[in-house]
């Protein structure tokens, strides 16, 4: 995949107790939006392009190859197992699944264990594409995400579930 030409996000220094040394003046708190938003453009930006690299290359999105992917590591014994895998819910991954299953590259049969139960697993085709598959933009993100401190995740992944929290609301 190409790499972003971005210039690297600038960030407000902060002291060792996690402060600016201000008073958290509405400048800093403009300045850290600014941060914000040129990071969520960056990310999806990277995202975007993986994604479009991958429909090119392989004929399948990013979502898609995600899906692939896991199947690949190991087939899975429902949908609620692969959306689990995924991190994604359980409706957009059966619409993932089902366009898969259309192009071939999926394959669902009853499992061996008990019929009534659903097994997904990769046909021939499916793990030829998965073999000339791009690098996925998750698969860098999450690399990236392993570079920061387990409190560094914390606090990231709290910050974004409250961010993402705000926009559903009408407040």
């Amino acid at each position: 995949m190409k790499t972003s030409s971005e210039s690297p996000i600038a960030l407000r220094s902060l002291s060792p107790n996690g402060t600016n040394g201000t008073n958290g003046t509405n400048g800093d708190r403009s300045q850290d939006a600014g941060v914000i938003l040129d990071a969520l453009r960056s990310l999806v930006r990277e995202l975007r392009l993986a994604s479009r690299e991958a429909e090119q290359r392989v004929g399948v999105h990013g979502a898609q190859l995600h899906a692939l992917r896991q199947l690949a590591d190991s087939p899975a014994t429902s949908l609620t197992e692969l959306a689990e895998r995924t991190h994604t819910d359980i409706s957009s991954v059966s619409v993932v699944v089902s366009r898969l299953v259309e192009q071939g590259l999926v394959a669902r049969k009853s499992a061996d264990d008990d019929r009534r139960r659903l097994s997904l697993g990769l046909t021939a085709r499916g793990r030829a594409v998965v073999r000339r598959a791009p690098e996925l933009g998750t698969s860098r993100l999450l690399r990236a995400a392993s570079k920061l401190s387990d409190r560094e995740i914390h606090t990231l992944a709290t910050g974004l579930a409250k961010l993402a929290n705000g926009l559903r609301k009408d407040d």
